[in-house]
């Protein structure tokens, strides 16, 4: 088989064949809100989020907002996505650190993304392509994860690690879309358990297919 950087280009060209529309299931309109989506939907599908954050950015449509929230009331408002009283407190510290040394605003850099507490590169990396359309990484979730695992193009476990691996095979051209088409494959086709090989558009340009198949 071909090497990850020779494989890289056809495997991007079906993907994006297959699943034109590149972007986030999550609902939001303003950078502000992706990245509180974000942060919930860490252990938490996008249908749940999409499900509480209409009454949730309606009740705080700015960072000030937020900033002022009482950690109980955010809790019940989130309850439902998991882990609420950890994610409430950063959007709260987080909203508090924007409205500190940010003038409210969410910032538009990586640099300043990863400051703002509960933030990590693959929320940062979300905010910017979605929120800003700015690609400066790649975003490594459970999809992302396990695709580059299955296609060989990583063998690391750490994100920030794939990440860097990603970031040498895949054009930079490329950034801004490549999270959302593993997405979207990873949960079509390339699912956890059993993968549908036979039905994959990449299988011949997959390490994994074999494998799978003889299982």
């Amino acid at each position: 088989m071909l090497s990850a950087k020779e494989r890289i280009p056809d495997i991007i060209k079906i993907l994006r064949k297959h699943y034109p529309a590149t972007c986030t299931a999550l609902h939001f309109e303003t950078p502000l809100q992706i990245l509180v989506a974000t942060i919930l939907s860490a252990q938490c599908t996008d249908v749940r989020v999409n499900m509480i954050t209409p009454s949730l950015f309606k009740k705080y449509p700015t960072a000030r907002e937020f900033s002022r929230a009482r950690q109980e009331d955010l809790e019940q408002e989130i309850r439902s996505t998991g882990f609420f009283r950890n994610k409430s407190k950063n959007i709260i510290a987080a909203a508090q650190k924007m409205c500190a040394d940010f003038d409210g605003k969410v910032p538009d850099t990586m640099e300043d993304l990863i400051k703002l507490p509960g933030v990590a590169r693959k929320t940062a990396n979300i905010v910017l392509s979605s929120g800003y359309k700015k690609a400066e990484g790649i975003a490594v979730d459970t999809h992302v994860k396990r695709l580059s695992e299955r296609l060989g193009l990583s063998t690391k476990t750490n994100p920030e690690k794939i990440e860097q691996d990603l970031l040498t095979l895949v054009p930079k051209k490329d950034w801004l879309d490549f999270n959302y088409l593993l997405v979207n494959h990873g949960r079509a086709i390339c699912i956890a358990r059993t993968p549908k090989c036979r039905e994959c558009p990449v299988q011949l340009l997959c390490p994994a297919t074999v494998k799978f198949l003889k299982g």
